[in-house]
């Protein structure tokens, strides 16, 4: 499918290039050749319904994974220690100890990460009204994961991969950490976002990238599929999936 140009992005500099990526557990086929290209500059929005891949298909640009076949390429290099420097990585689940407090964390990403701006991160905090001498333990889950998205957002990586990043959070934070991500990565930095939460999130996209049994079946900027489609992202997605027949996922990219 044609990409057509959308409203926050540069244009013509790939940044992510994936071709025929498959991945299978036993004998269930996670992703099936997969084949996809990112610019630079664009917020993307990886959707499907459960099982369909999406958190494979992230742990394997993430290098936590190894294809069975097909390739990855994040500004040319293969995942690994080059690649690691360029992706900052949300995961679907709470990673922080216990026993740290938030001070804890920031010095560890302060640490670990040259690109990590710890007066960004401390600017965030405050303005959700988080403190550095604050326990991880007592924290709500939905507390956690916006200090993890804080950590994450303050680096200056060129990939940011976000899995389910408002998923526990309340809805009166989502239009913050939605803010957080528009406003903290650069012209030369692309962001994916892993997400059941279409209609909060279609706003902030550039690209969408529909997932179903680990085959991309549609890829295309949010803009032309509004315009050409005649509905939203989400009434598109819930359409598409309640009506599309198994047996025709190979032909999902002809229907649009």
């Amino acid at each position: 499918m044609e990409m057509m140009e959308t409203k926050k992005g540069q244009g013509g500099r790939e940044l992510l290039k994936i071709e025929a990526l498959s991945k299978s557990f036993g004998k269930k086929k996670a992703l099936c050749d997969v084949n996809l290209s990112l610019e630079k500059g664009r917020i993307v929005g990886l959707l499907g319904p459960n099982g369909s891949g999406k958190t494979t298909l992230i742990k394997l640009i993430n290098g936590l994974l190894r294809p069975d076949t097909g390739s990855i390429q994040i500004e040319g290099y293969a995942p690994g220690p080059e690649t690691k420097a360029m992706i900052s990585y949300l995961p679907d689940r709470v990673y922080t100890a216990d026993w740290m407090r938030v001070k804890d964390l920031l010095k560890l990403f302060s640490d670990f990460y040259k690109d990590f701006r710890s007066e960004r991160a401390k600017e965030m905090l405050r303005s959700l009204g988080i403190s550095e001498k604050d326990r991880i333990r007592p924290m709500s889950k939905g507390t956690r994961e916006k200090v993890q998205l804080v950590m994450v957002m303050s680096r200056d990586a060129r990939l940011y991969l976000l899995d389910e990043p408002i998923g526990g959070v309340d809805p009166a934070a989502r239009d913050f950490i939605l803010r957080t991500i528009l406003t903290n990565y650069s012209p030369d930095s692309t962001v994916l976002i892993s997400t059941h939460l279409i209609s909060d999130i279609e706003k902030t996209l550039d690209e969408v990238i529909f997932l179903k049994e680990g085959r991309v079946v549609l890829k295309d900027g949010v803009d032309h599929l509004r315009e050409t489609e005649g509905k939203s992202l989400d009434t598109l997605f819930r359409d598409m999936f309640s009506v599309l027949p198994e047996e025709n996922i190979l032909e999902a990219k002809d229907v649009f």
